[in-house]
């Protein structure tokens, strides 16, 4: 039986509930990472490091949330702290304590975060991010990652798949490519080339200091250094879109871990403690721009925030126990998950290095991808290395799936691990991960 009739086979009301949601949804989902061939699975319920679908498979979970759940999956002190909420209130639309007490504690957790603003996402915060640093310097041009992903709003909704010179979807005006440009990602002497072009219009610089779409490639401190120099340089902004980095590879997110600071910090994720969220933080002397007693005409003002359910009382609460907690257990927390990110990357290598399958295990403190080359040994150490040099598909539909079917739940071939991931749970991956190699290695050579 080949690993879809496997799948299909274990996954069969998941089956029909998709076909449910294919009536309902266009593809049957609401976010398209969420999707995969055959179909997705349906979850029903989650705890620690292990989810358990409709079927009634349990997995070890390495998604966990899109990198969110650094405690595992429903943790005591959230629902203590959303149970509490609960009882004074669920969404109002005016200022509150909880909001305020969040902002300073990520103000002292966060070292460029001199003041904060909250939106509902990633997304959201990248986008406002990026109109802030065109409003406070008067400049129009920014430059991001080639292969780096921020969200899919506009300003940024391009240069993320080869050939990295067009924007990724239909609706976008072409003409906004003008005005956003790509640089490539731990190569300095490209990234200046590009950086002195555009030095007389230059807004800013984003970048994820740990790339998501490049594996979890951590950013060369001559890398950074480079770019807050030019930046300084040029009287532009150095943006960095912590959204998964922030509070996972360090309490104070890449930047502290890297000590390169940036002006201004996106985040997302953690900051939430699993709820929807995103924030925009940086110096004081940008943030005050935004502010609504700002005695500027109309036409002057930098518009940011306005969502609804921006710093809901749920998402405080939850965010503002997930963060006391991470400050409190900082001692405990980043060593574990320092240590069992190095065994796991060892581990896969090792296993796959031993079955004689061609694959790359990359990544930094607990986040990790697999990747398989196209042909030898290659260096991943960006966005374009992986999208030119390895098979994506492979990694996205067949290791998935085979994982699956050996009880292990990945996302671009590994996730991120949590406090609530065991020694046991490592055994169990890894040795999933030899089965599935095994299988690889015999497809190939058949």
């Amino acid at each position: 039986m080949n690993f879809f009739d496997l799948y299909r086979q274990k996954n069969q009301l998941s089956e029909k509930l998709f076909k449910r949601s294919k009536g309902v949804m266009p593809g049957g989902i609401s976010h398209n990472v969420h999707y995969f061939p055959p179909y997705p699975f349906f979850l029903k319920e989650a705890k620690g490091s292990k989810i358990r679908d409709v079927d009634g498979n349990e997995y070890i979970d390495l998604w966990m949330g899109h990198y969110t759940h650094i405690l595992g999956h429903h943790p005591e002190i959230i629902v203590e702290a959303i149970e509490q909420q609960l009882k004074e209130g669920i969404h109002w639309g005016i200022l509150f304590e909880k909001q305020v007490e969040w902002a300073e504690l990520i103000q002292k957790l966060i070292p460029s975060a001199e003041m904060v603003r909250f939106c509902c996402s990633g997304t959201e915060a990248t986008m406002y991010a990026v109109r802030l640093a065109r409003g406070f310097t008067g400049k129009k041009t920014i430059l991001k990652i080639a292969g780096g992903w921020h969200g899919a709003n506009p300003d940024l909704a391009m240069g993320v798949k080869l050939p990295y010179d067009r924007e990724e979807s239909l609706g976008l005006p072409p003409e906004l490519i003008q005005y956003t440009k790509t640089i490539p990602f731990n190569d300095i002497t490209g990234s200046l080339e590009t950086i002195h072009q555009n030095r007389e219009d230059l807004a800013a610089i984003i970048l994820e200091p740990v790339v998501g779409e490049g594996g979890f490639a951590p950013a060369s401190k001559e890398y950074l250094d480079m770019l807050r120099s030019e930046t300084e340089r040029l009287s532009a902004l150095l943006i960095y879109d912590e959204v998964i980095s922030g509070f996972r590879v360090a309490l104070g997110g890449a930047q502290e871990r890297f000590g390169i600071i940036p002006d201004l910090t996106t985040l997302g994720k953690i900051v939430g403690g699993g709820f929807p969220v995103g924030a925009l933080v940086g110096k004081k002397e940008i943030l005050e721009t935004t502010s609504p007693e700002r005695k500027v005409k109309k036409w002057e003002k930098i518009l940011i925030g306005g969502g609804t359910f921006s710093s809901h009382p749920f998402t405080a609460a939850a965010g503002l126990a997930m963060l006391g907690y991470l400050k409190d257990y900082e001692e405990e927390v980043y060593p574990f998950l320092e240590t069992k990110g190095e065994e796991i990357r060892r581990g896969l290598q090792e296993v796959f290095d031993r079955e004689g399958l061609n694959a790359v295990v990359t990544g930094i403190g607990s986040l990790f991808q697999t990747h398989f080359p196209f042909q030898g040994e290659v260096t991943l150490n960006s966005p374009h290395s992986i999208n030119q040099l390895t098979d994506t598909e492979k990694r996205e539909v067949e290791f998935r799936i085979r994982m699956l079917n050996h009880g292990v739940h990945v996302m671009h071939g590994g996730g991120s691990l949590s406090m609530a991931h065991s020694d046991e749970d490592i055994e169990r991956i890894i040795r999933a991960a030899r089965e599935v190699a095994k299988e690889m290695k015999m497809k190939e050579e058949n």
